[in-house]
């Protein structure tokens, strides 16, 4: 909790993650002055900041922002929630307006946009932050802590499976075009290759066997693992006892054929990031600078086929 209430702006309040940052900017005991959404559907800011103003504008919510620090009223932290091809923008914004950038992953969609907004970042007085809340999940914490104890030259042999299924509108939105997304592989998978580097080292070898625009699967070996990856929005791959129980989603990740159950425990980690960063020790851009290099090489693979370690879901598929 910070001791004197923080200003905050929000970018991409209509979209489905901006409640957790709605949620965390209470929790925090923080005041959200102004939103902003080309979409308008946004009746949930009555749940948590129902006096804050809210723009469809771009050019006004930058009009205002301006008009307050005129005013004397600091803005301290800009939260983005807006699709990804916009963050960086959106982050350059936040540092001109003299806040803090408080951003969602994947922060950049390629490498070198980190370097640039590095040198903005040496260049002013304020921090860009990201959001890699499975860092502060507990069971992940508690494998992180298993792994850096134990034997130090042993690579773990890992399957990474997640399916989340999504219906058509998927494909019209811009999550399904891969120049605004960066692809399946960045919208649904960047949180997990953080994961993984955070606990078993960076990355040694990167291959792709299957990329499509609803699915994608690879090989990747880290400093202490071998990782079999497949990540699809198709409910089709959904394993058959998943599909029988309606689900449409499935999550699995197994460390030398035992799963690891973290499955629960999501709901406070936008809290838990947020207490981080208000107490100057949140995730920054070197943090998340290995995952966007691995999903900006797997997006720009020359596929496998059935060429090496191949996920047994791909391999039904190749």
């Amino acid at each position: 909790m910070s001791e004197k209430s923080k200003n905050f702006g929000l970018i991409g309040v209509a979209g489905y993650i901006a409640v957790r940052h709605l949620e965390a900017i209470r929790n925090t005991g923080n005041t959200l002055l102004a939103s902003l959404d080309p979409f308008d559907s946004v009746g949930i800011i009555d749940k948590y900041f129902p006096d804050s103003d809210f723009f469809v504008e771009f050019e006004r919510f930058d009009r205002h922002f301006e008009k307050l620090k005129r005013s004397g009223t600091n803005i301290d932290y800009i939260s983005i929630c807006s699709p990804n091809f916009l963050h960086d923008s959106h982050i350059r914004f936040a540092l001109r307006q003299g806040a803090d950038a408080i951003c969602e992953k994947p922060i950049v969609l390629n490498p070198w946009n980190i370097d640039a907004l590095q040198e903005m970042e040496n260049e002013s007085n304020n921090s860009i932050y990201t959001i890699l809340q499975l860092r502060l999940h507990p069971s992940i914490v508690r494998l992180r802590e298993k792994i850096l104890n134990g034997k130090k030259d042993k690579k773990y042999d890992i399957d990474l499976s997640y399916i989340t299924s999504r219906g058509n509108w998927y494909k019209f939105s811009w999550k399904g075009d891969i120049q605004k997304s960066g692809g399946v592989a960045t919208n649904i998978g960047i949180h997990f290759f953080d994961m993984l580097g955070w606990i078993f080292g960076d990355t040694l070898q990167n291959n792709v066997h299957l990329l499509e625009e609803d699915k994608a699967a690879g090989f990747l070996e880290l400093e202490n693992a071998r990782v079999r990856w497949f990540l699809s929005i198709d409910q089709n791959d959904l394993p058959a006892d998943i599909k029988q129980k309606r689900q449409r989603t499935y999550r699995s990740i197994t460390i030398e054929g035992e799963e690891i159950e973290f499955s629960g425990g999501f709901t406070d980690l936008h809290t838990e990031t947020y207490k981080n960063i208000l107490a100057g020790k949140g995730f920054g851009l070197k943090d998340a600078r290995n995952s966007v290099q691995t999903v900006y090489e797997i997006r720009n693979s020359k596929t496998l086929g059935k060429k090496g370690e191949i996920h047994p879901f791909a391999n039904k598929l190749l």
